[in-house]
């Protein structure tokens, strides 16, 4: 009997702007104009898969996230490439890192994802993954002719009929359905390809999709959300979830509650791979990891800290309270109501001011951060994967290239030293890399012709 293979850790990289810290592009070592440069993304992009990452992840906005122009102007957030095509770009540079790019499904509709998500994996070889966002940026309403942003719950009743939609529309053709007979003349067999005709209460789709079925059955599929209704929807759909954890027993919690909720689903637990965002800042020593983040911290200007702050806690105006005094209560708002969850919990766990809280939050926007030599870094991963609070992690360096490179050549052959990650890619696809299976092909829709 064949022992079961040993579990090992999935890793991401979170590729962002110039890196993860707001002010790490005045860092003199970092890539000041990476947001437009694919030369620089390929690089990363090639480090990354050096390293055997199993993904990397784009983050998307459809609108300037922000618009507090005295603090913006600060900031490299406020101008991204569209993610599909960057993506597309460095599948040709790369050869088996995961490709995973954010869709919303609130401003988008599921022909349009399928089709793009359909294609990329089929640029890729079998490499696309979709994170599934309902979009928790307000502003993405004035973009698409709305006056106000969704409501919280009935943006996610249309994301769970959205994806179903979506792959609905993969299915369109059976995986075999390209005969390609040229004697024949016969291009594909008729009697394998379906007609969607879905009518819901959001979405009404005739299809089929003018593209064969993706490599992988379906892009994998992947959701960030963090409130009930998203870990629902993730519940019920996604394949990897990207979380939000301060600390292992919050990581723990939210662990058990998705696997219980897959079960609930009928689903496997092991369908699906927790993947919290990791910060790390490394040295090789402590000494020297702590100097790194402290000289990054230096470059932080206070306007900054706190419009993110009131950003990421629903624009509330903290302009009010003093900086070096508590946080004050903060209203319930519609947007983002996990992350400010863990906002409100890190400053009343902490005894935190807003100045410091500021400070922790515009570093990681409300993930671990971890400051250490590789074995700390290791020894925190370690922990965090083996009790249960993680199956992997979303690695979110502080800048581009350095404090990746860092990560790349001190933690990586660290966790492989300890058997905890990939010394070579197994497979060539995503859906390999994380040991997730192909999905079967669904029978939706109606034979377009008889056989």
């Amino acid at each position: 009997m064949t022992a079961p293979t040993p579990r090992q850790i999935s890793l991401g990289l979170f590729l962002l702007s110039t890196g993860h810290h707001i002010a790490g592009w005045r860092h003199p070592d970092a890539w000041a104009g990476m947001p437009m440069d694919v030369r620089a993304y390929a690089e990363v992009a090639r480090q990354a898969e050096a390293a055997r990452f199993d993904m990397l992840f784009l983050a998307d906005n459809n609108c300037v996230p922000q618009t507090d122009w005295p603090a913006v102007r600060r900031t490299t957030r406020e101008h991204i490439l569209e993610p599909i095509s960057l993506l597309s770009a460095l599948a040709m540079v790369t050869e088996r890192i995961g490709l995973v790019a954010t869709g919303s499904t609130t401003y988008s509709e599921p022909y349009h994802t399928a089709r793009s998500f359909g294609t990329l994996d089929h640029v890729s070889g079998g490499r696309a993954g979709w994170n599934i966002v309902t979009t928790s940026n307000a502003n993405e309403a004035w973009n698409f002719g709305r006056e106000s942003h969704l409501a919280h719950g009935d943006r996610y009743k249309r994301a769970a009929e959205f994806v179903e939609v979506t792959k609905g529309l993969w299915d369109s053709f059976e995986d075999d359905a390209f005969l390609k007979d040229k004697e024949s003349g016969v291009y594909f067999d008729a009697a394998k390809l379906r007609v969607l005709e879905h009518k819901g209460e959001h979405f009404s789709v005739k299809g089929p999709l003018n593209l064969s079925r993706p490599p992988q059955g379906y892009p994998v599929l992947v959701q960030a959300g963090g409130s009930d209704a998203g870990r629902d929807l993730a519940a019920r759909t996604a394949e990897v979830i990207f979380s939000v954890n301060q600390t292992l027993p919050e990581a723990q919690a939210f662990y058990a509650d998705i696997k219980a909720r897959l079960s609930a689903h009928g689903r496997d637990a092991d369908s699906v791979k927790v993947m919290p965002g990791l910060f790390p800042v490394v040295g090789r020593t402590r000494a020297e990891a702590e100097d790194r983040m402290a000289e990054l911290q230096r470059l932080l200007h206070p306007d900054v800290g706190l419009s993110i702050l009131s950003f990421l806690t629903g624009g509330f105006d903290f302009s009010p309270y003093d900086v070096d005094g508590p946080l004050p209560d903060l209203p319930d708002t519609d947007v983002g109501k996990a992350r400010l969850k863990v906002i409100a919990d890190l400053a009343r766990r902490e005894n935190l001011t807003i100045r410091q809280l500021y400070e922790r939050i515009a570093v990681s926007r409300g993930h671990h951060i971890v400051v250490g030599s590789a074995e700390e870094v290791a020894d925190d991963m370690q922990q965090w994967f083996e009790e249960r609070g993680a199956d992997g992690f979303n690695v979110m360096p502080p800048t581009f290239p350095e404090g990746f490179r860092a990560f790349c050549e001190l933690v990586v052959p660290e966790l492989q030293r300890r058997g905890l990650f990939r010394t070579a890619y197994t497979g060539a696809t995503l859906r390999e890399h994380l040991g997730l299976p192909r999905p079967a092909h669904a029978a939706r829709g109606t034979v377009a012709l008889p056989a």
